[in-house]
């Protein structure tokens, strides 16, 4: 923003009038809707939830349209709106052992327990153009096969029992909120992580390959990464238990 210029009310309204139209584009094209976005561009949708701190689909897939998907703006709509809504309680800690695995991967166990899931990733595809896109749109629907039963453990957890894993202290200390209070340095493992999962997909992304590649004769190995859905609990005074409120879809 050009604080500096001062165009009056009238030039204001002529930008944003401007800003929307070209949002529109063509006429004669049809008007991308908030469920088109929601379901066929559901990696932005993602980042813009994940960077936004908050998880909410439909409000991403609409931040992204709003921006014309320039997803750093969404992200600032998607933050911004936070800040309006209340706070009526918090979810307990999501057990991510209990995760309904889309992806599961391991560099560091070939053959690790209960296998290894590629999912739907990028990784095996030949970053070639497909033209078949542009002309119809429709692909095959994908193979399905049985969902695998129990819980998943956690690749870490055998790595621990060999000693291999720093642990951390527990602690009974509520973290600290990054949403709610600025981050001061020196800032905890809890607000570490946090603004970390805050952080621009593109930078963080390069600072875990420039650790797995470079410092020296250290070479960091990916442990465990895993995506699946994971159940959202929520203590309830009035029924004295906690009941499941829903499922997130989650990285780890």
């Amino acid at each position: 923003m050009y604080v500096a210029v001062k165009g009056g009310e009238r030039a204001i309204d002529n930008a944003h009038a401007w800003l929307a139209d070209e949002r529109r584009g063509d006429r004669d094209v049809a008007e991308l809707s908030v469920a088109q976005i929601r379901e066929q561009l559901s990696l932005a949708v993602n980042r813009v939830m994940a960077e936004g701190s908050l998880y909410d689909p439909d409000l991403a897939a609409l931040a992204i349209k709003q921006s014309r998907g320039d997803l750093i703006e969404a992200i600032f709509l998607i933050r911004a709106y936070r800040t309006t809504l209340p706070r009526f309680g918090a979810s307990k800690p999501i057990e991510t052992g209990e995760m309904a695995c889309d992806r599961r991967i391991s560099a560091t166990f070939k053959d690790a327990p209960g296998g290894q899931v590629l999912g739907p990733t990028f990784d095996y595809t030949h970053r070639l153009l497909d033209f078949k896109l542009a002309a119809d749109g429709e692909v095959p629907e994908a193979a399905e096969g049985t969902p695998q039963g129990g819980d998943v453990p956690h690749i870490t957890g055998y790595l621990n029992r060999e000693g291999l894993i720093q642990d951390e202290p527990e602690s009974d200390e509520v973290p600290p909120d990054l949403t709610r209070e600025p981050m001061e340095l020196p800032a905890g493992r809890p607000l570490r992580l946090q603004s970390l999962t805050r952080g621009d997909e593109g930078f963080v992304l390069g600072m875990a390959y420039s650790t797995q590649r470079g410092y020296a004769r250290n070479h960091a190995f990916v442990g465990e990464l895993r995506i699946g859905a994971v159940a959202v609990e929520m203590d309830i005074p009035e029924l004295g238990f906690a009941i499941e409120i829903g499922e997130i879809t989650v990285t780890e």
